[in-house]
């Protein structure tokens, strides 16, 4: 693994700082970061994965959940951390977000390993934090879990929120690239 390259991202009240390192043996990139809360009210922030995956044992509650990925070219994949709609047809068990919730003036951190599957090493990879305003009518079944607050979310916040996203990650050159 190299040493690891650091990018900020400020937006929707918050900040984001991400560090990035690609190991090309595993072919996976660890990403940890710190999300601060600049505003004014609670913030909710969507690094938790969803309820069915705590269910089946795929995650453990209140753990960063796996990231969702997509290879917009080839070589170019961005993972997100984000709240999505309700899959249609609908499931018996919906994925339903969960959402850590971050107070004014309070800060979050995390980290995550992953390799995404693809045919080729990824050229770039870009990460998206999901983050929208708290409102109590939205969220729901709050769990206090390893120091964290987890709530979950409706799938509605998936249109609602805002993503924080770094720049590309260059895999080569193990830097992000100039925004």
């Amino acid at each position: 693994m190299s040493e690891p390259s650091t990018t900020t991202v400020e937006a929707a009240g918050g900040r984001l700082t991400a560090s990035f390192a690609y190991t090309p043996r595993t072919g996976a990139v660890e990403v940890r970061y710190r999300f601060d809360n600049l505003g004014q009210a609670p913030l909710a922030v969507f690094d938790r994965g969803d309820r069915h995956a705590v269910l089946v044992g795929r995650q453990h509650g209140g753990a960063v959940g796996a990231p969702h990925f997509q290879e917009e070219v080839p070589g170019d994949v961005v993972l997100r951390h984000a709240a999505r709609p309700l899959p249609e047809p609908s499931p018996t068990v919906p994925p339903t977000p969960l959402a850590a919730r971050v107070e004014p003036g309070g800060s979050l951190t995390g980290e995550f390993a992953f390799a995404p599957p693809t045919e080729r090493e990824p050229r770039r990879i870009r990460w998206c934090l999901g983050v929208a305003p708290f409102d109590t009518e939205a969220f729901a079944q709050p769990e206090e879990i390893d120091g964290v607050e987890v709530w979950r979310g409706g799938f509605d916040l998936a249109a609602r929120q805002t993503l924080l996203c770094t720049p590309w990650f260059d895999v080569a050159a193990q830097r992000f690239e100039a925004a």
